[in-house]
């Protein structure tokens, strides 16, 4: 019984380490394809950044 467990340990640290990728690299895409969007609208507007409003109220260009 005991000597599968290294085996095991070791499937559910490969699979961890898995989604744990999987997760950074659908948060990654997500993040560029936003920025592709942004970027787009810039260049169909003719505009030169994208100004979002701040908790103070003044409106500052949005940073990546």
């Amino acid at each position: 019984m005991f000597e599968f467990m290294p085996q095991f340990l070791l499937l559910g640290l490969v699979g961890a380490a898995a989604l744990y990728g999987y997760k950074q690299m659908k948060r990654d895409a997500e993040r560029v394809s936003e920025r592709n969007r942004r970027a787009e609208a810039e260049v169909r507007t003719g505009a030169q950044g994208t100004l979002v409003r701040g908790s103070d109220g003044i409106y500052r260009v949005k940073k990546d």
